[in-house]
């Protein structure tokens, strides 16, 4: 599906379709978070707050997902809600963004179909709390997110906390390298861990400036190479939870879906909503 073909299954919210129009900077957010990633209400309001960070920043939030089929590009405070309330979405990735088109379902979107719809309609930055990856156990389980693919293939900057901390993030850095996928530690240099700033992983580059990002950016494409980048921007100091403390907890979280036996596209919204509980939010 090309950017002119899919035209027709996607709504751009006006706001997000008048700053396209005009040159503003827009930012993109996934839904899945809100789909499968906390309950109701906090699922609704966290994406509110959300919006409101990004445009107190002066840029335009366009939260993605798709709704009775259509693929929509920002979502109007009704529809945000409704989403939130849907206790049937679809957790959408490439492989099932068009089924839910053609058969008029709704979905929350990954990290890859937020990627592959922004880059539709024109948006090039997408902010994240954390990108899928390799699972533990993956030489098993080939559980392997394709987030990391689409990473290599649809030219957007994602903006995010590292990957999740319930992944094997050294077997994600080195799927990332071998993929041709930049990953860049925001003012730092070390991997950030989702929840807590600090992991044994070095990042595997750095830049201090958001000029300096967007100017690789511009490079990258000028030079032909295809794909995203990831920027790595760890959390507040006074919001982190050391990875110290975190391990624990994502250490009963993975007991558990393997008592359970989760597999498949349940294993992260498991073992997030687990740690949820385990943490008292």
């Amino acid at each position: 599906m090309t950017p002119e073909t899919a035209r027709p299954f996607i709504d751009i919210h006006a706001p997000v379709a008048q700053a396209l129009a005009d040159g503003r900077p827009v930012v993109a957010l996934e839904s899945t978070i809100i789909t499968h990633g906390m309950p109701y209400p906090d699922n609704g309001a966290m994406a509110a707050d959300v919006e409101k960070i990004i445009s107190d920043g002066g840029a335009v939030p366009a939260t993605i997902a798709v709704v009775g089929g259509r693929i929509k590009i920002g979502l109007s405070d009704g529809e945000r809600e409704s989403l939130a309330m849907t206790g049937d979405a679809m957790k959408l990735s490439r492989a099932d963004l068009g089924f839910a088109v053609a058969q008029g379902r709704t979905g929350g979107t990954t990290v890859a179909a937020t990627m592959i719809a922004a880059h539709m309609v024109g948006i090039k930055v997408f902010a994240t709390g954390g990108i899928g990856g390799v699972h533990k156990g993956a030489e098993k389980s080939f559980d392997i997110s394709a987030d990391l693919d689409e990473l290599a293939r649809t030219p957007v900057i994602v903006v995010s906390a590292g990957a999740k901390a319930i992944l094997d993030i050294e077997k994600t850095l080195e799927v990332l390298e071998t993929r041709g996928v930049p990953v860049i530690g925001h003012g730092c240099e070390t991997m950030p861990a989702f929840w807590s700033r600090q992991s044994p992983f070095r990042a595997p580059l750095t830049l201090h400036e958001p000029e300096e990002i967007a100017h690789f950016y511009q490079t990258r494409a000028a030079l032909g190479l295809a794909g995203g980048m990831l920027i790595a921007n760890p959390v507040p100091e006074n919001q982190e939870i050391p990875a110290a403390e975190m391990a624990g907890y994502i250490d009963a979280a993975q007991k558990a879906a393997e008592a359970q036996h989760v597999t498949g596209k349940a294993v992260t919204p498991f073992l997030l909503g687990k740690i949820l509980e385990l943490t008292g939010g």
